[in-house]
């Protein structure tokens, strides 16, 4: 090892001569380089962002197993199945207690903008926390009141004005459906792909927004276990004993219903990923065109070399030599760019983008393999260069 590191330090670094020799190339390559990483860290922030905020909610559920109807495809398109399903889950050894969740998206009225959006309702029995979410559970006594509403202060929007007012003690009205509700207190969950933003209740005021809703017609059970039973035993004890118009899931198990719905049923997880793909295509080709372009340059240099019984695993490492020094050179700004978009979008959107060591990590090792694959399509012209055809 001593050996080798010794000969490394002895070596003429060409690589770094021919790149430094043209500064303005080696800039316009940097750039593209740097174009290629951000536009890949953009596109698996946004992937990450559509998996975490539409998970936001499945995480905070204080149970240990969910029911649900089999043609529920996420939690904002929840079909809707019997209460009596509870009822029967509560004979199951095991079984605490077992609690309905009401859940729907409507369209309701900025109370400060008056314009209309699309926000998420829930309605559960405030004798039983739902939620595990301290802000919420605290302010439990409030949703007992009629029409009166917990508002998600990181809801997508224009709300400053109004959460200032409820912040100060005031109560805030506004419509939804044509009904009016109050909002006497706030919390913190965030917006998702699926909806700008969260109001809770209880379950009668949940059930008045929706006149033609039946208590009857429940969108999740939460079911809790006495302590010392297993989850995923007492799950399928659950599912063999229900009908098949309920599916029964684990806590952990409904989290990844949520988050497999977005990467392979939605569309948007797709285009995303196509994304990420197209930008590595883009760093592939513009790293080529630099790495051509100087081969091209040196070809003469690179058969004298030849003549002087260089063989071309030598010229080939010249050239991979720098594929590395593009691929960590161009990572620095791809890298630091998006700390600032990241922030950016956070701000104006209020999804959970962050830059993660995992995700830089895997974009310098994509980074490194896009430079990689360049470099040894740009050597085929070095392994065919033929000093006699040369001079």
């Amino acid at each position: 090892m001593i050996g080798f590191i010794q000969q490394l330090q002895r070596r003429t670094p060409l690589g770094w001569l021919q790149l430094s020799h043209e500064k303005s190339r080696l800039l316009v390559a940097l750039s593209g380089i740097a174009f290629a990483d951000v536009l890949m860290f953009m596109q698996l922030g946004f992937q990450n962002a559509l998996y975490d905020s539409n998970t936001r909610l499945n995480r905070v559920l204080q149970t240990d197993i969910v029911l649900l109807s089999p043609q529920a495809r996420n939690i904002q398109s929840l079909s809707t199945f019997s209460r009596r399903r509870l009822y029967q889950a509560a004979d199951i050894q095991g079984v605490k207690s077992a609690e309905p969740l009401y859940i729907s998206t409507v369209t309701w009225k900025n109370p400060q903008t008056r314009r209309k959006t699309t926000i998420q309702v829930m309605g559960f029995n405030p004798e039983q926390p739902a939620l595990n979410l301290p802000e919420v559970n605290q302010q439990l006594q409030t949703t007992k009141l009629p029409d009166s509403f917990l508002f998600d202060r990181s809801s997508k929007g224009d709300y400053k004005e109004v959460i200032a007012q409820i912040e100060q003690g005031k109560t805030v009205t506004t419509e939804i459906e044509n009904h009016t509700i109050s909002i006497n207190g706030l919390f913190e969950l965030g917006s998702s792909f699926g909806a700008d933003g969260t109001l809770i209740s209880n379950e009668q005021n949940f059930l008045r927004l929706f006149p033609r809703r039946q208590a009857g017609s429940i969108s999740l059970g939460l079911i809790y276990l006495e302590p010392g039973y297993d989850s995923k035993q007492v799950a399928t004890a659950l599912q063999s004993y229900l009908t098949n118009d309920v599916k029964v899931l684990t806590r952990e198990e409904f989290i990844k219903f949520e988050e497999d719905y977005w990467k392979r049923e939605s569309p948007i997880g797709f285009i995303f990923g196509l994304g990420v793909s197209m930008g590595f295509i883009v760093g592939v080709i513009i790293v080529y065109q630099v790495l051509s372009t100087d081969v091209n340059a040196h070809m003469k240099e690179y058969a004298t070399f030849k003549a002087m019984g260089y063989n071309n695993l030598y010229l080939l490492g010249v050239v991979f030599e720098e594929a590395i020094i593009l691929a960590f050179l161009g990572f620095i700004p791809g890298a630091i760019v998006p700390l600032g978009l990241y922030h950016l979008t956070r701000n104006a959107t209020n999804l959970p983008i962050y830059m993660t060591l995992a995700r830089a990590f895997m974009v310098l090792l994509l980074t490194i393999t896009m430079c990689m694959i360049s470099g040894a399509i740009a050597t085929r012209k070095v392994q065919s260069a033929d000093p006699a055809d040369m001079f």
